[in-house]
């Protein structure tokens, strides 16, 4: 009888793919791999710890693992992921109940630490050089039959001063586009309609290995995959954003009119000593431009309240622009002081002061949402069906992106899951849409 490993992903896109690699990898090993973390022989808990509140969902995800081991659901516990990597030296000594450690930089060892952790009562690690190439595992797609994440580097060169990322994925590397190419067309021929297209910064795509950015000539190429529906684009950089990109992205129908472009602030100061390499005015030209030349653009980006430095009139600025830009997608946090980081040693708000500055924020930008949804009244769109809730499906358009964006109720017939159906949106409810599927155009 084949030994069975449930599988716990935590945190990023990026994360999920490196746990579909170890999926993978298991099944060719012999292993039944499962979702399921109750009876299993053991769990791999594949972690996140970029932030505070990520460290702390996989500290307590650890920790009730631990109760179903002492208490004999599992056998063998075995972490890996960027918790992992960031404490290496305190994650056995402080929590007994993990047999095994895995790095960010070990992944592809893992049918090996499953075998050696099942056959020893030794604790065992697993640390590789974060800075190797990257590897070009296969998956086993866990999102949906018809779309996948597409990663295409790993790392990050931009050392912005709050983010520990550098420090446990390592330098920005990119994959060939020979070898993305080729992944692209097995998912395609499996099946798979939508790509996202991830990485740390997805702008600064082919500097390190081509001497340029690539981004523009590797989004023409996924565009020629036959059966393609959408390719969406995350983590946008705002300083690698050139016209060249911007101009693929508005002449190719395929490439999704979502750009998702991390800002954090707008404050000069507050940029510079973040390390950020756009001021505020060259982010508001940005924007214009991206208007102008994509008319139908849906930005998402993310907003940090209470960095170091930010005062009443740094924040004031802040919501004056959230409240003018109209960016369509936000998602705010509270600034999390992360040791290692420079910022960390920086002054800034009380965490009740950041609290409260990223609340007014929210409830800032629900009146942009709400604005949004209401122009949206009467149009015509596609959308990807997603699944079905008390007899009415739900599914996204290009302008709502997995995990992060809403869905949109959709009624009428002859509708199935993971088809794209053209409806006409017809109401706006609590932030939420509803639409009525209509004729083929």
């Amino acid at each position: 009888m084949k030994e069975k490993i449930g599988i716990i992903s935590l945190g990023c896109a990026k994360n999920l793919v490196n746990t579909e690699q170890m999926m993978y990898l298991l099944d060719e090993a012999g292993y039944e791999v499962t979702g399921d973390v109750d009876s299993v022989d053991a769990v791999i808990v594949n972690t996140c710890g970029f932030i505070e509140a990520s460290k702390m969902e996989a500290i307590e995800t650890i920790i009730e693992l631990g109760y179903k081991k002492r208490d004999g659901h599992i056998r063998k516990l075995i972490v890996t992921g960027c918790l992992a990597e960031r404490y290496k030296d305190e994650m056995l000594l402080e929590m007994p109940e993990i047999d095994t450690i895995v790095g960010v930089g070990s992944f592809d060892e893992i049918a090996e630490a499953v075998r050696k952790t099942m056959q020893t009562e030794h604790k065992n690690t697993y640390y590789g050089d974060v800075n190797a190439n990257l590897s070009e595992t296969k998956r086993l797609i866990s999102t949906s039959p018809v779309w996948a994440y597409l990663k295409i580097a790993e790392g990050c060169d931009n050392h912005c001063a709050y983010c520990v990322i550098p420090a446990i994925r390592g330098k920005f590397r990119s994959r060939s586009i020979e070898h993305i190419m080729l992944e692209a067309r097995e998912l395609v021929e499996s099946g798979i309609r939508e790509l996202i297209i991830i990485a740390q910064d997805v702008s600064r795509y082919g500097l390190d290995l081509y001497g340029k950015r690539m981004l523009a000539k590797l989004l023409e190429e996924l565009c020629k995959l036959d059966s393609i529906k959408w390719i969406r684009l995350h983590y946008l950089y705002p300083d690698e954003i050139d016209k060249e990109l911007v101009d693929v992205i508005a002449n190719n129908d395929i490439i999704a009119k979502y750009l998702d472009i991390p800002f954090q602030h707008v404050n000069d100061r507050i940029l510079s000593n973040m390390g950020r390499r756009s001021s505020g005015s060259e982010i508001k030209s940005l924007l214009r431009y991206i208007r102008r030349r994509i008319p139908n653009a849906v930005i998402r980006t993310s907003i940090i309240a209470g960095l170091p430095g930010e005062g009443e009139a740094e924040f004031d600025e802040l919501a004056r622009f959230l409240q003018s830009a109209k960016i369509e997608r936000v998602g705010v946090f509270v600034y999390s002081p992360e040791e290692g980081t420079v910022a960390a040693m920086m002054d800034r708000p009380d965490r009740e002061v950041a609290e409260h500055r990223a609340n007014a924020l929210i409830d800032l930008q629900s009146l942009v949402m709400d604005e949004f949804n209401s122009t949206r009244i009467g149009s015509i769109t596609t959308v990807l069906i997603e699944g079905i809730n008390n007899g009415v499906y739900y599914g996204r358009s290009y302008a709502e992106s997995p995990d992060v964006d809403g869905c949109i109720n959709v009624t009428g017939e002859n509708i199935a899951v993971n088809d794209f159906v053209d409806v006409k949106i017809t109401a706006a409810i609590d932030g939420e849409l509803y639409a009525e599927k209509i004729d083929n155009r």
